[in-house]
């Protein structure tokens, strides 16, 4: 309950525990800092903190070390820019990612399985959202946060596919992040090969990762197009274990899954612009 123990530490006011040490004496340094938009002294941190100063320092300097602290000119330290940008990139995940919990829940309910939520940067996927089923038994190791190469994932050639929507540009792609990395003996490295399953994944509306990535692990992904007709925002997945969950059981549910994704999310999220309208947007030319 609000105003039992001694101290605030919900964001306003904070002041922290007397007796700090070692990490908690850094964590509470950082809270601190946010209470002083104008920066602060080493001693006035110190005296908030009630640590000594060597010891304020130091907790300081691995923060400034961190890029989550400065120091400027006049000894004042401030909340640094890396935390801020931190900061707004997780709000912005998490505003990205409200729309399509729902699907995801709802996607999980359906084949016990896990839902992911991802979007391209670069030749990875970074995963946004995950959801699980719980007591299905062993899961997936991947982590909000964390990344795969795009070329041997279900999400990634979903959205690969759409970013990529000719020879030429699927050419280019692996020629700036090659060699391409061979995961498993069923990878696609080439460009002959990525392009002739991006056009496989154009003409059915789905991709899927037959234990590209890795052994024993299948997928269904669909490209969601929430932003833009031209370039899809993100993907979503429903990742399985391959002798759980077969590849085929989830391919022949790719209606279904449409049908859920478009009855939560609306047509268009499944709707881009036309093929070759869409290659002469990105290709910068007025159709």
């Amino acid at each position: 309950m609000a105003g039992q123990g001694t101290g605030r530490n919900d964001g306003r006011n904070y002041r922290p525990e007397a007796g700090l040490s070692g990490a908690d004496r850094v964590l509470a340094a950082l809270k601190l800092l946010g209470e002083h938009p104008d920066g602060a002294r080493l001693d006035d941190l110190a005296r908030e903190l009630a640590s000594p100063k060597s010891s304020t320092h130091r907790a300081l300097a691995a923060l400034r070390r961190a890029g989550l602290a400065t120091q400027d000119e006049h000894g004042r330290y401030r909340l640094g820019l890396d935390l801020v940008r931190l900061a707004f990139r997780h709000h912005d995940a998490m505003l990205e990612t409200a729309p399509v919990r729902p699907l995801l829940r709802a996607l999980v309910e359906r084949f016990g399985e896990t839902a992911h939520y991802a979007r391209l940067e670069g030749s990875e996927v970074v995963y946004l959202e995950k959801m699980v089923s719980a007591g299905s038994g062993p899961q997936m190791s991947t982590v909000i946060g964390g990344s795969n190469p795009a070329h041997c994932t279900g999400l990634g050639k979903a959205l690969l596919a759409h970013n990529l929507p000719c020879r030429d540009a699927v050419d280019r792609y692996v020629h700036d992040f090659g060699p391409l990395e061979r995961r498993t003996p069923r990878t696609n490295v080439t460009s002959k090969a990525l392009d002739r399953e991006f056009r496989k994944i154009r003409a059915r509306g789905y991709a899927t990762d037959r234990q590209e990535g890795g052994l024993g692990i299948v997928c269904i992904a669909f490209a969601l197009f929430l932003g833009s007709p031209v370039q899809p925002s993100g993907a979503v997945s429903v990742a399985a274990f391959a002798l759980r969950t077969p590849l085929p059981r989830l391919t022949a549910a790719a209606g279904e899954i449409r049908a859920m994704i478009s009855g939560r999310l609306g047509e268009a999220a499944l709707s881009p612009m036309p093929h070759a309208a869409r290659a002469a947007t990105l290709a910068g030319v007025t159709a």
